[in-house]
């Protein structure tokens, strides 16, 4: 089987298990059930659980434990995206080619479904406590609780909200897209791993490989909405432009922003083979995040 057969496959079981832990479009307040439904399957990559279930395999994970987590970090993703997109964040009508939660719903509902997102993750994540209870489980909880929060995605939101139209250094930058987009793959990867019972130091290896791929992603995401098209990347291009943002090209240019794309994926692949596991299809998915097109 090909790569891209097997991503497929892997996608479309993933969607599954996701599916298994949305809501029930039911009662009075259906309409926030119908948006936050609605925001989790307008498509995807699915690249975190499936980062999290890949690292899970790759320390000899088996069954179903990792599954609520998988769903879990999908909902806290999504849930950051429709906030995102919000008038008071960067207002943008269209992602993956389809209209954003709040140009549907409302603004109103956009917050709420996000809100709504952000608390079911938790729900669904402390299903794990039905399977097992154990210090592996109560620390994955606690990986995903700090990542997502103040010391992980949303610490790097508030910078990123305050610097816009500043300029910015590389450091400032660097740690933006640390927490913004490295905290949410570093957590999906250490949780894969703290859930197949790796050690600490394992953890802490897979952990600088994830920080590395999200901040290779990142830049290749500055990269694409100069290069790429509005048909090609499913939402608009230029929006960085047009909010006056800082981005690792307009600091770095096009060609240093490449050059360190590549370096800095390189490095994420070397710390991961320096591991005594493998996972071909593992380092292969690193590979294609990193010189994706969209």
């Amino acid at each position: 089987m090909s790569f891209k057969e097997e991503l497929r496959k892997k996608t479309g079981e993933i969607e599954e298990i996701i599916k298994e832990y949305l809501p029930e479009e039911t009662g009075f307040q259906k309409t926030v059930l119908e948006a936050m439904n609605y925001s989790v399957m307008a498509g995807g990559k699915r690249l975190r659980p499936m980062l999290m279930q890949e690292t899970y395999r790759m320390f000899g994970g088996e069954g179903e434990l990792v599954h609520p987590f998988m769903a879990a970090i999908e909902m806290i993703h999504t849930y950051s995206l429709v906030h995102d997109d919000l008038p008071a964040m960067d207002n943008d009508e269209y992602r993956r080619g389809k209209k954003t939660t709040h140009a549907v719903y409302g603004e109103a509902m956009g917050i709420l479904a996000g809100d709504g997102l952000l608390n079911l993750a938790f729900e669904t994540a402390a299903e794990v406590f039905t399977i097992e209870v154990s210090p592996r489980t109560a620390r994955a909880l606690q990986i995903l609780s700090r990542k997502a929060g103040i010391y992980g995605m949303i610490g790097g939101q508030v910078v990123d909200v305050e610097s816009e139209g500043q300029p910015l250094s590389r450091d400032k930058l660097n740690f933006i897209y640390r927490l913004k987009t490295s905290a949410l793959i570093e957590s999906s990867m250490m949780i894969g791993a703290v859930l197949a019972g790796a050690s600490d130091e394992e953890v802490a290896a897979v952990e600088r490989v994830a920080g590395d791929v999200g901040l290779a992603f990142q830049i290749q995401d500055d990269i694409l909405d100069v290069t790429s098209t509005l048909e090609v990347l499913g939402k608009p291009i230029h929006s960085d432009d047009k909010n006056n943002k800082t981005t690792y090209v307009t600091l770095e240019g096009l060609e240093k922003a490449k050059e360190d794309v590549e370096k800095i994926s390189e490095n994420a692949l070397e710390t991961l083979r320096s591991l005594k596991y493998r996972n071909e299809f593992l380092e292969e998915l690193i590979r294609m995040l990193i010189t994706r097109e969209k």
